[in-house]
């Protein structure tokens, strides 16, 4: 008999370290026994910035990567162990989404890629349970973005809710998943369920503020509330052909990254880095708000979760900007921001062990629906 109980792992485009939960899917609603969080170590992380783009040695630095980020999972998963009084052996299958550092999805020659530093074996020998990984490729291989694969866990989590509703992950990037009434089926058209990235979400305002403060990132907002937003270069930011791309659409750091600002910045050499933080929020805010007036029009909430719930001087500029709509934190209806997306992965984790589609193809704009992720036996 399976067990009803899945680890999701997920470290994301913020590069900040690794959430894991314990969920129990025994129920009619995903129950999270136990959670968990690991900051990454400062040369990991920074090894892990340089590999989004080229560099010497790429192979040899991606490897070891992989295996230090996979000790990270496993002492998360130690953790979700041991706060919880579980046995490995009663844990179904852990879900690791391993470490994106390139996604060029339909690029190149017609089919493109996403790649994910992992190393699911060595995940499985050090924890002793069965691991589900790498996710993305297979909607990639069948003409989808491989991104976002969260959206059907939203839909599954918040789909109960009355009129139209949008679920905002603001992470490195941000993506947002719209749940219409009638999203349980396909195909979509103007109602049911889309998924898409929206544009930069925590990183380069993270990027920004470790250059100028020191610190890893703009807590609360703080010092982007006392800069003030400059209105010719939060224009140019947004006029990124991106932001006028209909969905399906994903992107990363293969484009919005520190060299992607600093071109754009080249014309503001004077201006006060704090100003510079001021819109580089209000760019987060302003393609998230675009967005759900875009997409998700009528929209009676907005549901954040993801890091960037936290920055309260974001909330209050995506608020401003969508005042006909309740922006609010996805703890509010019973799972934390920073729980959201390792239950997503506990979920697809599940998906592939039952046999079940992962991918909505409304979503990514694959040509149908997939089981997703390869599983690494314990």
């Amino acid at each position: 008999m399976q067990s009803t109980l899945y680890i999701g792992l997920m470290s994301g485009t913020s590069l900040d370290g690794v959430d894991g939960v314990l969920a129990d899917f025994s129920g009619t609603r995903l129950r999270v026994v136990a959670a968990a969080s690991r900051a990454f170590p400062v040369a990991l992380r920074e090894n892990l910035l340089e590999l989004n783009s080229a560099g010497p040695n790429e192979l040899h630095r991606a490897a070891l990567a992989g295996n230090a980020l996979v000790r990270c999972y496993a002492d998360v998963t130690q953790a979700l162990l041991r706060d919880s009084a579980c046995r490995p052996e009663a844990v179904q299958a852990i879900g690791a989404h391993g470490q994106t550092v390139r996604h060029r999805p339909g690029a190149f020659d017609g089919t493109g890629y996403t790649l994910q530093l992992n190393q699911p074996a060595l995940l499985a020998e050090l924890t002793g349970i069965d691991v589900v990984a790498d996710f993305r490729s297979r909607d990639v291989a069948a003409g989808g973005q491989g991104a976002p694969l969260v959206p059907p866990f939203h839909l599954d989590v918040f789909g109960g809710l009355t009129g139209i509703n949008a679920v905002l992950n603001i992470g490195g990037i941000s993506n947002m998943t719209v749940l219409h009434p009638g999203a349980g089926t396909e195909p979509v058209t103007t109602s049911g369920l889309l998924g898409f990235d929206c544009g930069p979400g925590n990183a380069l305002m993270d990027a920004w503020c470790h250059r100028h403060t020191g610190a890893a990132y703009d807590n609360g907002g703080q010092w982007a509330a006392q800069g003030s937003v400059h209105g010719a270069l939060l224009a140019e930011l947004l006029s990124d052909a991106y932001f006028q791309q209909d969905a399906p659409k994903s992107t990363g750091r293969d484009l919005f990254n520190t060299e992607w600002l600093h071109a754009r910045l080249a014309s503001y050499e004077n201006l006060a880095p704090v100003d510079v933080q001021a819109t580089l929020t209000e760019l987060t805010a302003r393609c998230c708000a675009d967005s759900a007036k875009r997409w998700a029009s009528g929209s009676v909430r907005l549901i954040v979760c993801g890091g960037g719930a936290y920055n309260r001087h974001l909330m209050l500029r995506l608020q401003a900007l969508l005042p006909e709509c309740k922006v609010m934190e996805s703890g509010a209806l019973g799972l934390p921001p920073l729980q959201v997306e390792a239950s997503a992965f506990a979920w697809l984790a599940r998906q592939c062990v039952l046999g079940l589609p992962g991918n909505r193809a409304s979503v990514t704009g694959a040509r149908g629906s997939r089981i997703l992720g390869a599983l690494y036996p314990r």
